[in-house]
């Protein structure tokens, strides 16, 4: 596999450099906030509140410090690739466990390097965020964030996507179309780098109105079920041929009898527990070596 190759690889020429806590294999996931002095807007400082659903799955909201939780592979799985997983929850909370730390941990375990983002919620009730200001800026800044810090984690910070379901979709489509090379005379090193994804996998996501590609467009993986409302399933479809037509790689997965919201559970059954291997295949064949990869 295209990946255990590169994870070797790079494990030799890094081994000696892997000094610290940041690789211990005991060590918990690190939760980063984006902004070290507080986002810029941020409406509030209460806590975040955490509720418990009946599968016992951690649900968050009332989020105004923005972070990424950290999920890095040990060096000799690192294929030096990042992801930021971005989990839905229709902007009024986040579903953290089965579109988030589930997704981090598989992927971290496949060489993978993920951060799962807590951004801010615009349709929670008496949120002053939007979409476009507000969460979409935490994804951006998220990516930045992780592509400054590079070095530090040993990826390559030309290999670093953006995965997101639902609404978190709606925002990884935003991320993969609404980006800048950063400023390269800003006080805060973070804000000199590209919020530009390399890659976007969108997982029956909201889609937003008006995406336009071209094809320096960051490649896509597409996926969602048949049996999702038409706006997810159809619109991924058609989102797909828009993709194709304007020269995007693109790869895209529709299971039958799949329904909204599917993530990754223990619990999922037949072809649809099988998508995140495909997106580890998908990532072998276009990210690894995207020179091998053909539209």
């Amino acid at each position: 596999m295209r990946i255990r190759h590169l994870q070797s690889r790079l494990a030799a020429a890094l081994l000696p450099l892997l000094i610290g806590p940041v690789f211990a294999a005991d060590a918990p996931p690190q939760i980063i906030p984006l902004w070290t002095n507080g986002a810029p807007g941020a409406a509030g400082h209460s806590p975040e509140k955490v509720r418990l659903t009946e599968l016992g799955e951690h649900v968050v909201s009332n989020v105004h410090v923005p972070s990424i939780t950290a999920y890095l592979p040990p060096p000799d799985k690192a294929s030096g690739i990042a992801v930021i997983v971005i989990p839905g929850g229709g902007h009024v909370e986040l579903w953290m466990d089965h579109e988030g730390y589930n997704v981090a941990e598989f992927l971290k375990n496949h060489g993978v390097a993920a951060f799962v983002l807590k951004y801010r919620l615009a349709r929670e009730k008496g949120s002053t965020y939007t979409i476009e200001g507000d969460s979409l800026p935490d994804v951006q800044r998220a990516i930045r964030r992780v592509r400054s810090e590079s070095v530090r984690w040993h990826l390559d910070p030309e290999r670093i996507g953006v995965l997101g379901f639902s609404a978190g979709g709606q925002l990884a489509a935003l991320a993969a179309t609404h980006y800048d090379d950063g400023a390269p005379q800003a006080k805060d090193p973070v804000d000199r780098q590209s919020s530009r994804p390399n890659f976007q996998a969108l997982l029956y996501p909201a889609i937003p109105a008006g995406l336009a590609y071209s094809p320096d467009s960051p490649p896509a993986f597409l996926s969602c079920g048949d049996s999702d409302q038409l706006t997810p399933s159809q619109g991924l479809a058609e989102l797909y041929v828009a993709m194709r037509r304007a020269g995007v790689p693109a790869e895209m997965h529709i299971y039958a009898g799949a329904a909204h919201g599917f993530g990754l559970r223990t619990s999922n059954k037949g072809p649809v527990a099988a998508w995140p291997q495909r997106l580890i295949d998908w990532l072998e064949e276009s990210i690894v070596w995207p020179e091998h990869h053909v539209p």
